[in-house]
């Protein structure tokens, strides 16, 4: 058997979470427009003929401002530096900017101190004319002494394969790391959380999706029927306040749709009950986010 671990590596909202859910097959990574959105290493593994990949998606890297973002960019230089393999991923509707360039520069230090291959993945291909899209691709790849550049459309699958294929000769003979049927190491538990946060992140503007953090009380599985109790932590009363809505509306909304998310990806019924409660400055708080998995 043949075995690789590819670190999914970027800027901020440049489609690493929509790449590895596309890899996947299904969606365990959540997504939205809002930068940060990945704040933990998450975990996906691919099964390919006579060999594993084991995917690692991560925060975006970024200028940090609180403790809570010093920790996200410190997992991403962390499977940057453990990884066999990188998938650098920059968006095809823009040119270079500061993002991209901090990471080429993280990039090119992990290969210095350990060399190997670093695959550019050009993303949102669907979102470009191609005649435009020739200038973005030659700036990209002027960047870094790339092993591989591959355009791709998470979203419509296009040159998924291609990546795949281009992937497959630096796997190593070795035995694979993970069970036939290991898909991630996300809990439902966790998947969970980060499906409120999601419907959160997509619901709420300005300073709130950064401010939030959702705790699992409770998990509960039994006949079928999932029973999940839930608290979304934010830093300001006028916060709680926006993500309960008028009449507690936005709430019901994100509940409902985070419910519908788990029963599907669960395969089950799910029961869920959410609060939403005030810790001043939890983005600091060392213990704080312990507690939340950070």
């Amino acid at each position: 058997m043949k075995f690789a671990t590819v670190a999914i590596i970027g800027r901020s909202n440049v489609g690493k979470s929509t790449l590895l859910n596309r890899l996947l097959g299904e969606k365990i990574a959540i997504v939205s427009d809002k930068p940060q959105t990945t704040r933990t290493r998450i975990l996906g593994v691919v099964h390919v003929p006579d060999g594993q990949i084991a995917f690692l998606d991560t925060p975006g890297l970024h200028k940090p401002q609180h403790l809570l973002n010093r920790r996200m960019v410190r997992t991403a230089v962390e499977a940057l530096e453990e990884a066999d393999l990188l998938y650098v991923l920059m968006d095809a509707t823009s040119l270079p900017g500061p993002g991209d360039l901090a990471a080429v520069a993280y990039v090119k230090e992990a290969i210095a101190k350990r060399p190997r291959p670093a695959i550019l993945v050009v993303t949102k291909i669907d979102l470009v004319n191609k005649f435009k899209m020739l200038p973005v691709l030659e700036s990209y790849g002027k960047l870094c002494a790339w092993t591989e550049v591959v355009p791709v459309s998470s979203e419509t699958g296009d040159n998924i394969d291609r990546l795949l294929a281009v992937t497959m000769p630096f796997l190593s003979e070795g035995e694979g790391a993970y069970g036939d049927d290991m898909v991630t190491d996300q809990t439902m538990r966790t998947l969970a959380g980060e499906m409120i946060r999601e419907k959160i992140l997509q619901a709420t503007e300005q300073e709130v999706p950064y401010s939030v953090a959702v705790d699992i009380d409770q998990f509960k599985e039994e006949n079928g029927l999932a029973r999940i109790y839930a608290t979304i932590l934010v830093e300001r009363e006028t916060q709680k306040g926006i993500i309960i809505g008028k009449q507690g509306e936005r709430l019901k909304i994100i509940s409902t749709q985070a419910r519908q998310d788990m029963e599907k990806l669960f395969g089950m019924k799910v029961f869920l009950e959410v609060w939403v409660k005030v810790k001043e400055a939890w983005r600091e708080d060392e213990r704080a986010l312990a507690d939340l998995g950070y």
